[in-house]
């Protein structure tokens, strides 16, 4: 995998907990640490203990693959669990923990904060004191603040998001790891806050943490309240397709196989006390991606009796405070850890229309259990 580099022996067999492990990120990133996608790490990893509290995003169908790999131990359960996050630490030799655990979606964070602020906030601190116990009073087991690669004994991976930055006007330049905070949702704050809760465990106690801001993901596995996987059922069903505003919301689109080997870049090589901003410069309207997806579904879809087109397009009330333009600059993570995405948008979206064309039971099963692609965030539009 590029970004890669000799490990000694004594850290080529990583005990690893991820949080959030069950969701969208979380099951591709458990598979990529397994060696089930291309880049695979999984020789130098002896152990993933997924932990997940299987809320309405969090999918066992989504892990079926490693149903049967001794080296995936799942816990259902919730960060904020400290008894058991302690047990899972010590009971599985844990060496580094990456938190991926997180409430995502900006639209329900706008209906009711409270699960964000317990999830994001709340249990992060106290996946962050769990961890400190774990590794002594000193924080840190060997006093040594080098990365893992290095010799360094473990990495607290804080997986965070671009829009803590808040929006970008058109000419501003990327955001950069210098950027300064300005979240402008609910889902943006606590995710803020639970960052800043991050260095101070650093600061203060010494906890090896590494924070990564990554741009918007896409692939396969993502739950469909979001825009690409939302589009792309719709279009396969021959629906109308909402867009907020005029669609000119603008995002860097970054494949999740690269937002994965780019944890692992930062997870093996990164230095802890830094942050390093995770894109792939592929700035894309969201009304730009919503005509590829129904150029691609229709080239790809058998329509039967369905009408694909460009005309089911229709322009939605925008959401509440949103963000008009994200991008982020990933010089840092590209230089110091040899990091660099790979995946073509193009084709990147093609495979995905084409996994979801392939996995509609999939999407049915949500559909039975929690989502039937219905608007959500109305609070602030309708009042």
């Amino acid at each position: 995998m590029q970004g890669m580099v000799a490990f000694t022996p004594s850290h080529a067999f990583m005990r690893i907990l991820v949080t959030g492990g069950a969701g969208f990120i979380g099951s591709n990133f458990v598979r990529h640490l397994l060696g089930k996608c291309p880049g695979e790490v999984g020789m130098l990893v002896e152990k993933v203990v997924n932990l997940d509290k299987l809320t309405y995003a969090g999918n066992l169908a989504s892990l079926a693959d490693l149903k049967n790999d001794p080296r995936h131990v799942f816990v259902e359960g919730g960060i904020s669990d400290s008894a058991l996050v302690g047990k899972l630490l010590h009971e599985h030799r844990i060496d580094s923990i990456v938190h991926l655990a997180a409430e995502s979606h900006v639209d329900r964070s706008l209906d009711d904060a409270a699960d964000f602020i317990n999830t994001n906030v709340i249990g992060t601190q106290r996946l962050l004191e769990a961890f400190y116990r774990y590794l002594g009073k000193s924080g840190r087991r060997d006093g040594r603040m080098c990365s893992v690669a290095d010799g360094g004994s473990g990495i607290f991976l804080n997986v965070s998001t671009d829009e803590v930055y808040g929006s970008l006007e058109t000419g501003d330049a990327p955001f950069s790891e210098y950027s300064s905070y300005a979240p402008n949702s609910p889902y943006s704050a606590s995710k803020a806050a639970g960052d800043h809760m991050a260095r101070a465990y650093f600061k203060s106690f010494g906890v090896p943490v590494i924070t990564t801001h990554c741009s918007n993901n896409y692939g396969p596995f993502q739950f469909p309240e979001k825009l690409i996987p939302l589009m792309i059922r719709k279009a396969m069903r021959g629906e109308e397709l909402p867009v907020y505003g005029d669609g000119g919301n603008v995002r860097d689109w970054i494949h999740v196989s690269d937002h994965c080997s780019a944890l692992c870049a930062a997870l093996f090589k990164g230095v802890p006390g830094r942050n390093y901003l995770i894109g792939s410069r592929c700035a894309k309207s969201n009304l730009e991606v919503v005509h590829e997806i129904i150029d691609i579904v229709r080239k790809n879809f058998p329509s039967g009796e369905r009408t694909i087109s460009h005309d089911l397009i229709r322009f939605v009330e925008d959401r509440p405070g949103h963000d008009r333009r994200y991008a982020v600059d990933p010089t840092r993570i590209e230089k110091e850890l040899g990091w660099r995405a790979k995946k073509d948008f193009r084709d990147g979206l093609h495979e995905t229309v084409r996994w979801y064309i392939d996995h509609e039971e999939w999407i049915r099963g949500i559909e039975h259990k929690s989502y039937l692609g219905q608007r959500l965030g109305l609070r602030g539009v309708l009042e």
